[in-house]
């Protein structure tokens, strides 16, 4: 009898929705008669926190540390404790009973958030407009406990992360091995009995977490940590995101005393051959892409050629099992955009995998998961969509691809259209020209309701310098193309890039505000550019004008680098203004406000014409 596989996503990574990892990997597994449960320990704990039971030892344990930073959430916390099973119920099923109780001024407590609400949000009219406001209402209560537990119980604790602080750029195991001899907090404890009845449930021999982002490593950890006392003879395995981007370098042995395997990039493989080794089929050596200890020294196992698994021959996710029930939609920011992230339920499903264009000089092309794209078919990709649709009931989808590739998405627009299969969608995209009116009328058609991609720095030249094969006048008619079809665009908005000035600054922003002004745009959000070390900038600094000055490698993770430009400006300090001005973009106001008004220092003029965007889509218009 093959052993029994648990996989687990750690806490904490969406709320709203199913992560895609262990589905995928259960899909696989199972095609091979493997027996895969799996547990979203994400969900799970949350829901397990927020009850009036948690909540009633949370208040005594913060009582009980002296600790009483928001005195006002403790003077209130009956009302609290009796308002939060309410909450959370509503917030997995949201019927308009529950609203309009939410709704009432007596109801939920005025904390610290609530009572500021803004009170000029335009909600809908009749009963979507009540359940959203409630929903946001019910947000900020939530957000309230949290603030609380944060200040006063766990430091760690986050909505989308667990202590994400003392994983980034952890260069050194030191800090996270020092965490690690601490007492588990109380939010750890529930994580832990959680996972305790995981595993007499499931009785498994192999127990892997997925770690997609360094806000689940330290939970991940210290669930292994557990097994390892509890359970010695369960071996552990972690993968995903954060080991395959972050890890690929290690060195320091100190881990293995809490896992046993390290596999990076795609986890078929790897797991496949794992399985082997544990029933004794293979030894070792015959592992691939899996860092093991031996003799106290780290050691990289990839027997070659690996076994590869073309995303063509893949199996469907399975995403059964996973408690669809439980899953709660936040509404913190009414921006359309932001609520598809943390408020609707999807289906996460991959295109393609890697990207088709693999050029970006900030990105990652380097790893698999970027440089190694694979195609399939629209008849595979829509033979799968319906089964998942059968799975788990929801008909929404968000293709989680890096780009998803033109041709792909017209093959899938059709195939849905052919089949008359009812779903709605969204999906990343490079802002091509292949986008025309009639392809994005047929998306539309098919589904689509929105699209990402990276506008970045809106400056022809340094998106020159990214090599991101597109310039403003293309995405301007790209993104109208969009827009008006009704497909809402995000855009994703980057600051800092090496050489970047103050002039390029303030021209992206002023970009920005027309594409919004004019519609091209109706979301976007900024990101300080970072160096990564497996990123062509990052493997070759110079040409691009930056030295590396750190982080030194201390035999753990090696991933984001401290840079210095010379040539750029002082970007951190427009952080604030650039975020104030998207916000009211966001909100369709501002538009008319000088570039100044947004930041608390001199800036410069822009150097843009105040009808560049409206020239570029006059153009389309003559021809």
């Amino acid at each position: 009898m093959q052993p029994k596989v648990l996989f687990i996503t750690p806490p904490f990574t969406q709320l709203n929705t199913a992560y895609p990892a262990t589905a995928y990997l259960k899909g696989f597994l199972e095609i091979h008669d493997i027996s895969v449960p799996h547990c979203d320990l994400s969900i799970e704990l949350f829901t397990a926190v927020f009850s009036s039971g948690f909540l009633r030892d949370m208040f005594a344990e913060a009582q009980e540390l002296d600790n009483n930073h928001y005195p006002e959430v403790s003077r209130m916390k009956a009302q609290y404790i009796s308002c939060v099973d309410v909450v959370i119920a509503f917030l997995q099923k949201h019927d308009l009973k529950t609203a309009k109780n939410i709704l009432n001024v007596d109801f939920l407590p005025a904390g610290h958030r609530l009572k500021h609400v803004n009170t000029k949000i335009k909600w809908a009219g009749g009963d979507i407009g009540i359940i959203d406001k409630a929903k946001h209402h019910a947000t900020l209560f939530i957000e309230e406990i949290g603030d609380f537990i944060q200040a006063n119980v766990d430091e760690f604790f986050a909505f989308t992360k667990y202590a994400e602080q003392i994983a980034t750029s952890a260069s050194s195991f030191n800090q996270i091995d020092e965490f690690l001899s601490y007492q588990p907090t109380l939010i750890e404890e529930k994580m832990l009995d959680i996972l305790v009845a995981q595993i007499k449930n499931h009785n498994p021999k192999l127990v892997c977490f997925t770690i997609p982002f360094p806000g689940n490593l330290f939970a991940a950890l210290r669930c292994s940590q557990f097994i390892k006392q509890l359970f010695p003879d369960i071996y552990v395995a972690f993968g995903g995101g954060y080991c395959n981007t972050e890890l690929r370098s290690l060195e320091d042995p100190r881990i293995f005393e809490f896992v046993d395997f390290i596999s990076l990039d795609d986890g078929e493989g790897p797991l496949l051959k794992l399985v082997s080794y544990l029933e004794g089929k293979i030894d070792i050596n015959q592992l691939e892409r899996t860092f093991v200890l031996e003799n106290n020294q780290v050691v990289y196992k990839n027997k070659t050629p690996n076994t590869i698994y073309h995303h063509r021959n893949l199996p469907a996710p399975n995403y059964s099992g996973l408690p669809y029930h439980k899953y709660v939609s936040f509404l913190d920011v009414v921006n359309p955009m932001h609520r598809m992230w943390t408020d609707a339920r999807w289906n996460k499903l991959t295109i393609s995998h890697g990207c088709y264009w693999k050029q970006c000089s900030f990105c990652d092309v380097n790893l698999d998961y970027i440089g190694n794209y694979q195609n399939t078919t629209a008849d595979d990709l829509v033979n799968k969509i319906e089964k998942i649709i059968k799975d788990t009931g929801i008909t929404g989808f968000h293709f989680v691809d890096e780009a998803a590739p033109p041709k792909m998405l017209r093959a899938l627009s059709n195939t849905l259209i052919e089949r008359n299969l009812n779903i709605t969608w969204w999906t990343n995209i490079r802002f091509e020209k292949t986008f025309d009116f009639e392809l994005c009328q047929l998306m539309e058609k098919s589904g689509c309701i929105a699209v990402t991609g990276g506008l970045e720095v809106a400056s022809d030249r340094l998106l020159s310098k990214m090599k991101k094969g597109v310039d403003i006048a293309q995405v301007t008619r790209v993104t109208h193309n969009f827009s008006q079809n009704n497909i809402m665009v995000h855009a994703y908005l980057m600051y800092g890039f090496p050489t970047e000035t103050e002039q390029e600054t303030i021209d992206s922003l002023e970009i920005v505000r027309q594409l919004f002004e004019k519609n091209c745009i109706q979301s976007a959000f900024w990101h300080q550019f970072t160096t990564t070390i497996h990123s062509p900038i990052g493997k070759n600094p110079e040409a691009f004008g930056i030295t590396i000055t750190g982080p030194v490698f201390e035999g753990f993770a090696q991933n984001d680098l401290y840079h210095k430009d010379p040539q750029g400006a002082n970007h951190p300090k427009y952080t604030k203004g650039l975020n104030l001005a998207l916000h009211n973009y966001l909100n369709n106001a501002g538009f008319n406000t000088p570039l100044q008004n947004w930041f608390n220092f001199p800036v410069l003029p822009t150097s843009h014409s105040k009808n560049l965007i409206e020239s570029f889509l006059l153009e389309v218009t003559v021809k």
